[in-house]
């Protein structure tokens, strides 16, 4: 996801409705919205285990076409969304505006982790500037798109990105994180995770 302008108070996105509206396809409209924001919120689940949610910034979102986007995950202290994909597939990205107009944008779909070792990992990851720590793009095949008002979200502004998580991994030796990887190998719940083999390049 791109690094979010400074906010443009002649520039105003506009809900076409106040009610919810489902859409086959991301639009022009959506894409823009998207473009806008500098956080995003991912949810997952399987069968027999514990949702998981999980806010997401830096420059690491790409809608691929109207029908897919893809994010760069960089290794963090669990891998829920991998195991959760692997168990069941589904998956909600959801944006909202913390400015005006309000707006909040969730898509569904179907992911699937693409690991640096994985077949396709050279196109896809040419859409990315690769981060410190990165372990895998997660691609979503979208469902469908829906657009809600956004009336209970608070106004807040953007400030800067947080540098802490790729300072850590400038720091850290490909070594020590294969090592964490290789301790890791569930989820919290014993869900199996996949992890990569070879470092991201």
């Amino acid at each position: 996801m791109p690094a979010r302008p400074p906010q443009d108070t002649t520039r105003r996105l506009t809900p076409r409705s106040r009610t919810i509206q489902f859409f086959p396809a991301l639009d022009d409209d959506h894409r823009a919205f998207i473009a806008l924001q500098p956080v995003f919120f991912v949810a997952t689940a399987a069968a027999d285990a514990r949702v998981n949610l999980s806010p997401k910034g830096m420059d690491c979102f790409r809608v691929l076409d109207d029908h897919r986007v893809a994010y760069l995950d960089v290794a963090g202290s669990g891998n829920e969304t991998n195991a959760h994909l692997l168990a069941d597939g589904r998956i909600t990205i959801m944006f909202c505006a913390f400015d005006n107009p309000a707006l909040i944008l969730r898509l569904y779909g179907r992911g699937t982790p693409v690991l640096p070792q994985d077949d396709g990992w050279s196109d896809l990851s040419a859409s990315f500037t690769l981060l410190p720590g990165t372990r895998q793009i997660f691609v979503v095949d979208i469902d469908q798109a829906q657009t809600s008002c956004g009336w209970g979200v608070p106004h807040m502004s953007f400030e800067r990105e947080r540098q802490t998580l790729s300072k850590y991994h400038i720091a850290s030796s490909d070594a020590e994180r294969f090592g964490k990887y290789a301790r890791r190998t569930t989820s919290i719940d014993g869900l199996p995770v996949r992890n990569p083999t070879q470092p991201a390049r």
